[in-house]
């Protein structure tokens, strides 16, 4: 069992940033996969980006790539999205997600993950 605790939401005005965080504690394998989701008022969950355990290995929704940008550090087990240039759409709660994959395979659709974080709220004021 993987736990997931997100920290760092909050308001910020258009054009700024945030740095979210998503601790990870539990039984954790070296083939699992980090994840950041959002999720806005009346719409799906939306993938973000993704991250291996070894943290040498990342990807990114098309519309995420050039300002958010994902990192680990493996000495403190928590996982971090940076992210810069904040604009009013991008409010929404965002989740930090963990599942293991097999052969290398990356996942970034919401059902392949099975451990979820409880969310943090991100407002981005115009």
């Amino acid at each position: 069992q993987v736990q997931l605790v997100e920290s760092g939401g909050g308001l910020v005005q258009a054009g700024g940033s945030l740095r979210l965080s998503c601790a990870v504690s539990g039984r954790i394998f070296n083939n699992y996969v980090m994840a950041w989701f959002r999720q806005a008022p009346g719409k799906e969950r939306e993938f973000v980006t993704a991250i291996n355990w070894s943290g040498v290995m990342t990807y990114y929704a098309d519309s995420m790539k050039g300002r958010f940008t994902i990192s680990k550090d493996n000495a403190k087990n928590t996982v971090y999205l940076q992210m810069n240039s904040l604009k009013p759409e991008d409010t929404a709660v965002y989740y930090c997600a963990a599942e293991q994959t097999y052969g290398g395979k990356f996942l970034r659709r919401a059902g392949d993950f099975g451990s979820w974080g409880q969310g943090t709220q991100v407002t981005v004021s115009s």
